[in-house]
């Protein structure tokens, strides 16, 4: 890995060259050593954009919002990052696209940058590079950054452990009337968006939805989630959910949310790195090449000689003796 050349793919990221922003995030969703000297020399130059999340159920019309958004954002002189976290194609491995042809009419702004990315695996609605990415187009100059999760369901809380105001779209209609309730996606939200308010039982959403919030507990002074009914594919209603995008920056920077948020989104995601280093480290010392073509301690666990739990003690304690010795 030449020096020189990551030097100079962060100065034109820097300086905002779409087309060395789109290479960065390439060498990011790669891996390796180049895309971590990459986010190293960026790291610096991040921590400037408003960074949303947009999470909800499928169907729940995250993509048509996520548009509708970025449009109101143009309006008001904003950049704006798009990242799309795609399911992963069974074949290829690579994000699906579904977005990108939903968001076919910001492509030719310049001021908007439109990325897909593949979870490969990662739960949580995010991919695991989705971080990364994020800091990229924060260092590109980008003032707003919309993360939209895979919409796997109502698990993706992971967004909260990367965006600094979230925004969980509902719909009626569709089996729950109030499906945020699930696995705590009504707490995570800054913002409530009930989409497809021109549908029947769309009141009655967003009649709960506020219901519901009120039986949350608050400190006083907390900022209360506004439920807001829109119709993105009617441009019905955006307006009001960018004021409230705003409303919640501005409360966050006057309260101190704002670091505190930004304090535990550093704490998980050092975390998170720290466990995906310790994986790779025990596996590349526990199960070395030697031991090829010979029963492994995975291989115990696969024919039920051995628990989970062992299996994992036992590993580390031959990582640290590989360590040690």
């Amino acid at each position: 890995m030449a020096l020189e050349l990551v030097e100079a793919l962060a100065e034109q990221i820097v300086e905002g060259s779409t087309r060395a922003l789109a290479r960065g995030l390439t060498w990011v969703e790669s891996g390796g050593a180049r895309a971590e000297a990459l986010c190293a020399r960026l790291y610096p130059s991040t921590g400037r954009a408003q960074i949303v999340g947009i999470t909800g159920a499928p169907g729940s019309g995250k993509s048509t919002l996520v548009r509708a958004l970025a449009l109101v954002a143009r309006a008001r002189g904003h950049t704006v990052g798009i990242l799309a976290v795609d399911p992963s194609s069974p074949f290829s491995g690579g994000a699906i696209l579904g977005d990108r042809i939903r968001m076919s009419d910001l492509t030719l702004d310049p001021g908007v940058f439109i990325r897909s990315m593949a979870t490969r695996g990662a739960l949580g609605g995010l991919s695991r590079a989705a971080a990364d990415a994020v800091d990229l187009m924060d260092a590109a100059g980008l003032g707003l950054i919309l993360v939209e999760t895979v919409g796997v369901g109502q698990d993706e809380v992971d967004v909260m452990r990367l965006a600094h105001t979230i925004v969980v779209v509902s719909v009626p209609g569709l089996g729950d009337d109030v499906q945020a309730l699930k696995a705590g996606i009504l707490e995570i939200a800054d913002v409530h968006v009930v989409n497809k308010a021109d549908r029947e039982g769309a009141d009655r959403t967003v009649a709960e939805l506020r219901a519901m919030l009120t039986l949350l507990p608050a400190a006083e002074d907390a900022w209360v989630p506004p439920v807001l009914p829109a119709s993105a594919a009617r441009d019905e209603g955006i307006e009001a959910i960018a004021d409230a995008l705003d409303s919640h920056r501005t409360y966050q920077k006057t309260s101190g949310e704002l670091e505190r948020r930004r304090r535990k989104i550093v704490t998980a995601r050092v975390l998170r790195i720290a466990q995906d280093l310790v994986a790779e480290t025990v596996l590349a010392r526990a199960l070395g090449p030697e031991e090829a073509g010979r029963a492994s301690l995975l291989d115990r666990v696969a024919r039920r000689e051995l628990s989970p739990h062992a299996c994992a003690r036992a590993l580390l304690a031959q990582a640290a003796g590989r360590a040690t010795g």
